[in-house]
């Protein structure tokens, strides 16, 4: 098949699963670093609070007397100073020059920095991350003045280790970098697998497509999927009724194929037989003018046959050019005249009922046609009583009915719904000469003007035909 010749990674399913999988990269990595961000955010905020903390107790616990910073009750010890040191906390205070007086804590040897001697000596506080070199240990400083009488008489220091923050970022980053990759790779497997499950469908619907298109003289091949809901659903629904109408098409199209070729053959043999007999003997002048009056005969039902085949071959399409107003009451009229000295041949009678104001929009000629072929059929299949034509108009919507009624045969309920097809004829009018295309023409004449036409029946007690036509 063309599409698994362009290779499996163009199919729907694997673009699709590469789709999802790609946004869903782009969105585990905005999140990540989003999640990264406020996570390290939030861990330094920890770590200023219990500086800030610590701070304000360690100044709490200074004293100064006699000029002097009492530091004696500075410096915890036992349970408190193994506390520090299981936080990694640095706790220290300085004279104002940033010599050491006393601390406690692994930092509390480093040098004080020239910006924290600056702040101070501004009678500011400052906050510091500081690197020493060649240790990759990063240490958080908090340094404010200690401050008495407005003076500055001393520096106090706290710190903590920032290696415990630290290794808490390095796991949260391998665990988003190990964990969305796998994240990624589950979901594009598992919409390959959705999209695989929601396709199947569609793998049928291309493999009955292609059984089809094998065997074009067989379309009765269906899905028959389950019913569901879903788009797929309705698509397999679509497609079985496309795939019935096809069928219903082509059925129609062999069966007018065969009923025309039977209907073309008939005057065919009929004039070969005439030809035929006459080339057997010598014949009397009558005989000859009889067999070329029968001839003629035959030859005129092949012409209106044949015509009548090309329109229809042809098909009665929307009108274009030849629009234009008609007043469809002196139409019926005049198609009523015309036909009268039929129906007076027979001994019926022919009345017309119609206000005359009606018109619309449409083909002249094609209306004649129309009204003609089913007062033709009406008085064809009526042998005593009349046949009725009225009119008028319905205002919603905006239409004008036509009602064509007779007293004649009527038609069997079994037949109602396929007396427009082409061809088709009830059992009672097979002796008639027609060819049973007045009805197809009829309907696709009132179609192409926009209208319908409907019919009612009664077996032995006539038939009714309505048609429906857009009025002006």
């Amino acid at each position: 098949m063309r599409w698994v010749n362009r290779g499996v990674w163009r199919t729907l399913r694997v673009r699709f699963a590469l789709w999802v999988a790609g946004w869903l990269l782009v969105t585990l990595a905005v999140f990540g670093g989003f999640v990264y961000w406020r996570v390290a955010r939030s861990l330094a905020e920890t770590v200023d609070d219990s500086l800030r903390l610590s701070a304000s107790q360690a100044l709490a616990a200074i004293k100064f007397e006699n000029g002097q910073l009492d530091l004696e009750d500075f410096i915890p010890s036992g349970a408190e100073a193994a506390a520090l040191d299981r936080r990694d906390l640095t706790i220290r205070v300085l004279d104002p020059q940033g010599q050491l007086l006393k601390g406690v804590g692994e930092s509390a040897s480093l040098t004080i920095t020239v910006s924290s001697l600056v702040a101070v000596a501004n009678g500011q506080s400052l906050w510091e991350t500081v690197t020493l070199p060649g240790d990759s240990q990063a240490r958080r400083f908090y340094t404010l003045p200690i401050i008495e009488s407005g003076q500055t008489v001393g520096i106090l220091q706290v710190a903590q280790s920032l290696e415990d923050v630290r290794q808490t970022l390095r796991r949260l980053l391998q665990a988003l970098l190990l964990g969305g990759p796998l994240a990624v790779v589950i979901a594009g497997i598992g919409s390959y697998w959705l999209t695989a499950r929601a396709l199947a469908p569609m793998d049928h619907i291309t493999r009955t497509a292609q059984s089809i298109a094998a065997n074009t003289n067989d379309l009765s091949a269906r899905l028959n999927l389950p019913a569901t809901e879903d788009e797929v659903g309705r698509l397999a629904e679509t497609f079985d009724h496309m795939l019935a109408r096809l069928d219903d098409s082509f059925r129609r199209e062999r069966q007018f194929t065969a009923d025309a070729s039977h209907e073309l053959r008939t005057p065919l043999a009929a004039m070969q037989a005439i030809l035929q007999v006459m080339r057997e003997a010598r014949r009397t002048p009558e005989d000859y003018e009889q067999a070329l009056a029968d001839l003629s005969e035959e030859t005129d039902r092949l012409r209106a046959l044949t015509e009548d085949l090309l329109r229809l071959a042809r098909g009665i399409g929307p009108l274009a050019s030849a629009r234009e107003p008609v007043n469809l009451s002196t139409l019926l009229r005049d198609v009523a005249d015309s036909l009268r000295p039929l129906a007076e041949v027979k001994g019926l009678t022919l009345t017309v009922t119609t206000p005359p104001d009606l018109s619309l929009i449409g083909d002249n000629d094609e209306l004649i046609r129309l009204f003609v072929n089913l007062l033709d059929n009406a008085i064809q299949y009526t042998e005593q009583g009349g046949v009725s034509v009225s009119a008028r108009r319905a205002h919603a919507p905006a239409c004008l009915l036509v009602t064509i009624a007779d007293t004649g045969l009527g038609i069997p309920a079994e037949h109602l719904p396929r007396v427009f097809d082409r061809f088709y004829r009830v059992e009672q009018a097979r002796a008639s000469r027609g060819a049973g295309l007045g009805l197809s023409i009829a309907l696709a004449i009132a179609q192409a003007h926009g209208g319908a036409i409907e019919v009612t029946s009664a077996l032995n007690h006539g038939s009714e035909f309505l048609v429906t036509l857009p009025g002006m």
